[in-house]
């Protein structure tokens, strides 16, 4: 049994609060080189120069790459010999209000979502996501979420019957209608399977996957390559202002699920899809 202490944890998740807030991930830099070699709007082409710009200047002077800093999302693969020194979601939500107080980043998340609203003032509490693996290390993966993209997810139920066809033209009208509102390019994760809730959980995993890391499943391959081919011909281009750069990336994550249904779940996230990991 390994023993790990719990300001090993805090410290951790405060510094990857702060730095996945400031430094934009290398995938995301890189696939803008190549977009706007293939971009063919000179507009669309000069927003994504400039998005670029922002993300190197938001690393250079650590500070925030976009005003909505998120709220923070967690990833937590736990060793089954593992044994934290104390509460390990009050030491995973201690980084997070560091975090977000110490990197002078916005506070978004509110008390009471219906009435009352009132601001936490810390950020907290962060969603955490389980997961017990085999070993006895413990890795923490953090990946600030806002909200202007988060709005534009979907979750379908699809009937088994709409089979391959039905799943693709749901992705894209989730897409579509997203529009200019989730500040394209888009990166958007996917989930297929499991139930109303797990598919939810799958598509948010699925943004963690870098750009350019298509899945090993040679069906789910073919819908992601698909969905980044007839998203960039919707027209809806960076910022919204045309082109044919509106997604980034699309990533598909799968799951066996029940034989009366087909749930698709589609994460929409903005080009600051911000991620970042450690193990202890």
């Amino acid at each position: 049994m390994r023993i790990i202490d719990r300001e090993d944890i805090i410290k951790s998740v405060e510094r990857l609060c702060i730095d996945t807030n400031c430094i934009l991930n290398d995938d995301i830099i890189k696939s803008f080189d190549s977009f706007i070699e293939k971009e063919a709007s000179p507009i669309a082409a000069g927003i994504l120069r400039d998005l670029k710009k922002n993300g190197e200047a938001a690393k250079k002077r650590m500070m925030p790459i976009c005003q909505d800093t998120g709220m923070a999302v967690v990833f937590i693969e736990i060793g089954q010999e593992v044994y934290v020194d104390g509460s390990l979601e009050e030491a995973i939500n201690e980084g997070v209000r560091r975090g977000y107080i110490n990197g002078y980043l916005r506070k978004s998340v509110v008390y009471d979502p219906v009435i009352q609203r009132i601001n936490t003032k810390d950020n907290t509490p962060a969603i955490i996501h389980y997961n017990i693996v085999k070993g006895d290390k413990l890795k923490i993966t953090v990946a600030p979420k806002g909200f202007g993209s988060e709005n534009m997810s979907r979750i379908h139920m699809l009937k088994p019957s709409e089979g391959r066809k039905g799943v693709i033209d749901c992705i894209l009208k989730t897409i579509d209608e997203a529009g200019p509102n989730p500040c394209p390019p888009m990166i958007v994760g996917i989930g297929i399977g499991g139930n109303f809730e797990y598919s939810a959980y799958l598509a948010k995993k699925a943004l963690l996957r870098p750009i350019g890391q298509y899945s090993e499943k040679a069906y789910l391959r073919e819908i992601e390559e698909e969905v980044i081919k007839k998203a960039n011909n919707l027209g809806i281009g960076p910022q919204g202002l045309g082109g044919t750069t509106t997604i980034l990336w699309a990533a598909a994550e799968d799951y066996p699920t029940h034989i009366a249904g087909m749930p698709v779940a589609v994460n929409i996230s903005c080009h600051v899809t911000r991620h970042g990991e450690v193990t202890i």
